[in-house]
């Protein structure tokens, strides 16, 4: 076992140092389906792009798992410090990734050599998560017609939860998000004289203050709300007043009504603001993708496996949901399942160019994957 959780480590350390943005994975792709080939998993390649899936059958049971690792990077420039660091510059693996389809692939090498179940196990190996985009390409390219399964479900790490420790959350588990561009349109002039303009400057501080009225009075405080103004542009000399202004923001929440809300009210308190200073707003507000809610009886059944295998001292007791969001919400919009997190240590946080992968999370999480298998893929209902 020893030498075995070196080899994933060893592997997840070449996947750090190529990192691949979202559907550029080519060379993971090709290492995941060689991998997969060499240990009798039959592999289908270019699924929703650059998604891998591979097939195990055994027996004659007719229950059907789904587990999933995704496998794209970031554009963040890394500063781990790292002797096996990028050597893309300008793109790295800082969200686990390349921990993630390591630890899906030590748990394909123990379940092809060693693992008894009956039944078949689909592993879902897919791109372009940081994008939002990649479960719903593999859905729309047939995954679950082509692949079917019964349940289906992924992992992430969370730094700052003790290392190969266990979360899970029934309901909820992770927020939905979407990204909205506003233009606040006025007149613009010289700053000397104001009377003869529409300041969008004016009118887009105004808006950002009424945006914060948005969750403390249209959202029940006992649910969860988040409009965020990330970004503002606008103006380039002091003694002009600029024709617009531009912001960026992030809206999220827990509940698909609450989502709806926020979408609304967002939209109705911009475009009254700004009209009150004389200025015009114009919002682009493309949906992203849908909060991440677990199912009750696929949670209690790897919350279980869990128990069994690690014992209560490793199960994170009232694991809170993250306001953070994660495309794994389309898979479970389309089959049942759970997503579950597994701790990464004393860590920076996701997205940092600081963030390193614990390589000691692996071992505990692959098992957690096989030993799921092996009780998914024997017992009747989960």
């Amino acid at each position: 076992m020893a030498a075995r959780a070196e080899e994933a480590i060893a592997l997840r350390h070449d996947l750090h140092r190529h990192p691949e943005l979202a559907f550029e994975e080519h060379r993971t792709s090709a290492r995941v389906a060689e991998l997969l080939q060499q240990w009798g998993y039959q592999v289908s390649t270019g699924i929703g792009g650059t998604g891998v899936v591979g097939t195990l059958q055994r027996g004659q049971g007719s229950r059907r798992l789904g587990l999933r690792a995704d496998i794209d990077a970031l554009p963040i420039h890394e500063q781990s410090g790292l002797a096996y660091a990028s050597q893309r510059e300008g793109l790295m693996h800082a969200c686990g990734h390349d921990g993630h389809t390591a630890i899906l692939l030590s748990a394909a090498h123990y379940l092809a050599h060693h693992g008894r179940f009956d039944g078949t196990l689909q592993l879902v190996f897919q791109p372009a998560e940081e994008t939002g985009s990649g479960a719903s390409k593999m859905i729309a390219d047939g995954l679950f017609e082509r692949f079917p399964v019964d349940a289906i479900y992924g992992l992430h790490n969370w730094p700052g939860v003790p290392t190969g420790h266990f979360g899970f959350v029934d309901g909820p588990a992770m927020a939905s998000v979407d990204w909205a561009r506003l233009k606040v349109i006025g007149k613009g002039g010289h700053g000397a004289e104001p009377q003869g303009s529409v300041d969008p400057i004016l009118a887009a501080a105004h808006v950002v203050t009424a945006l914060q009225s948005v969750v403390s009075r249209n959202v029940d405080p006992r649910q969860m709300g988040v409009v965020t103004v990330g970004s503002i542009h606008g103006g380039k000399a002091a003694n002009v007043i600029p024709d617009e202004v531009e912001l960026t923001l992030t809206v999220r929440a827990y509940l698909p009504e609450v989502r709806d809300t926020l979408r609304r009210r967002v939209t109705e308190v911009a475009e009254h603001t700004a009209a009150a200073f004389g200025a015009r707003a114009e919002i682009e507000f493309p949906r992203g993708f849908p909060s991440v809610i677990n199912h009750a009886a696929e949670t209690a059944f790897v919350r279980q496996v869990a128990l069994d295998g690690f014992g209560p001292g490793h199960i994170v007791e009232d694991f809170a949901p993250r306001t953070a969001s994660e495309d794994f919400a389309f898979l479970l919009q389309a089959r049942p399942g759970s997503f579950v997190f597994v701790g990464n240590g004393d860590s920076a946080p996701l997205h940092s160019p600081r963030y390193v992968f614990n390589d000691a999370a692996i071992a505990p999480a692959a098992s957690l994957w096989a030993r799921l298998a092996e009780r998914y893929l024997v017992e009747e209902g989960a």
